[in-house]
């Protein structure tokens, strides 16, 4: 299921494509499936190019960083009270990303 989604993100995202574009995506079993693996020429004759990250390097997954920030130093404890408090919190923060929360590389 997820990989027909990813499948259909892609395919329309390839269909206006005029230059080379590499798409980076980790190595979740619904991203590399047989289903996307069929699609690899399709997507490479339309200038699109999968590039996937290496296994067991989440440093170079910026989403991995971003919630390693969210998850230990940003949202509350009372966020986990519940679904909907923790929603809000990821939702207040995403909002807030660059001016309230910043990550520093230095």
């Amino acid at each position: 299921l997820i990989s027909n989604c990813c499948i259909s993100c892609l395919d329309k995202f390839a269909e206006n494509l005029s230059i080379k574009t590499v798409v980076v995506m980790d190595k979740a079993s619904f991203h590399t499936s047989k289903k996307i693996q069929a699609k690899i020429n399709e997507w490479n004759q339309k200038n699109l190019q999968i590039f996937w990250l290496p296994s067991y390097f989440p440093q170079l997954n910026l989403i991995e960083i971003l919630w390693r920030f969210m998850k230990y130093e940003w949202v509350e404890i009372d966020a986990y009270s519940s679904w909907h408090n923790l929603v809000n919190y990821v939702e207040k923060i995403i909002r807030e990303f660059g001016k309230e929360y910043k990550i520093n590389f230095a």
